[in-house]
């Protein structure tokens, strides 16, 4: 490729700047969340995407308003791409009556129906079939929207996967599903639970086009992401897109994760998301460590202003938790 035909495909700053804030607000929330949690200000579970931000990022980027997500356990990553307000998170993580659920869903069941966020699920692979049917409601009501189910490596040998995944292929739905394969399922190896562990070849076996990416890259997840998104609203949907990458710590914050080889850790970490973006920023839109530094001081005042809204705000009262309990 020609140094000229190089330049006119790169992304634009504009592109760029905003990757690395998408990916570096997911690292502040993360890495600050685990210090809330040790304080005892977040009670449950508690599962960081760390290491993991080049794909919310690279995915949500490529999507549209009006356009739909559904997520997982370890889902704050994809709130925080879609742009959900981290102040209504912090509320939700510490069970205050201003997060988006009112506190009830906690970690791991952020939500926001209005503008298209199906919701975090501590079901594994419970996100598949309601994007499915999502895509498949949109379908129906006749607009071009597109559907993105996040899923895992784990959840991919759960029945929902090649059912819904299936269900998309026949019915020529506007579906992305996005396989986050962190290469573990828990504590257990993929390796262990699958002798084909390219699990992007499981949508080939039912028809659909299927690609592997390289997870920490946010550019090449949104560069796949971008054609798969053409591709479904031309009506050659479904798509599935495993993105590899790797966790930077175990399962959830009180994991260890000494099953994580400290030699594939580091190989890895020298590959981190949030680096690789702020590197192309710098290198490929022209940003000074100046402007560096003040988007990265911006994000951090942010959580912080969240983090005091969030003490400051109410607890559900004991009888509107009654009056919700009820129901159910």
């Amino acid at each position: 490729m020609s140094e000229q035909a190089s330049k006119a495909n790169a992304p634009s700053r504009e592109l760029l700047e905003k990757l690395f804030k998408t990916a570096y607000k997911i690292r502040v929330f993360e890495s600050e969340g685990i210090k809330l949690y040790r304080q005892g200000l977040i009670r449950g579970y508690f599962h960081p995407y760390l290491g993991q931000e080049g794909i919310a990022t690279g995915v949500c980027a490529a999507l549209s308003e009006g356009d739909y997500i559904a997520s997982t356990h370890r889902g704050h990553g994809h709130c925080i791409a879609w742009g959900a307000d981290v102040k209504r998170m912090v509320a939700e993580l510490l069970q205050k009556d201003t997060g988006y659920c009112k506190g009830y869903g906690g970690s791991m069941h952020i939500a926001d129906i209005s503008v298209g966020n199906l919701g975090a699920n501590g079901i594994v692979g419970a996100g598949t079939p309601l994007g499915v049917g999502a895509a498949l409601a949109n379908q129906i009501k006749g607009n071009d929207a597109v559907t993105v189910t996040f899923t895992t490596d784990g959840a991919s040998n759960n029945g929902t996967f090649m059912e819904s995944l299936n269900l998309a292929a026949i019915w020529n739905l506007n579906f992305v599903l996005v396989i986050e394969n962190n290469q573990y399922a828990v504590s257990t190896r993929i390796e262990e639970s699958t002798r084909e562990t390219d699990l992007y070849k499981r949508g080939i076996a039912l028809g659909v086009e299927s690609h592997l990416v390289d997870g920490n890259d946010p550019i090449a997840v949104h560069e796949i992401m971008q054609d798969a998104v053409a591709k479904c609203r031309r009506g050659e949907g479904p798509i599935v897109i495993e993105a590899r990458t790797y966790r930077h710590m175990g399962h959830h914050v009180n994991d260890p994760g000494k099953y994580m080889p400290a030699d594939k850790l580091a190989y890895y970490k020298e590959r981190d998301p949030v680096d690789r973006a702020r590197n192309a920023l710098s290198e490929m839109g022209g940003a000074t460590a100046a402007e560096i530094e003040a988007i990265e001081n911006e994000i951090k005042q942010e959580f912080e202003d969240a983090v005091e809204f969030s003490k400051a705000s109410g607890e559900v009262s004991v009888a509107e938790f009654r009056q919700f309990a009820d129901i159910y």
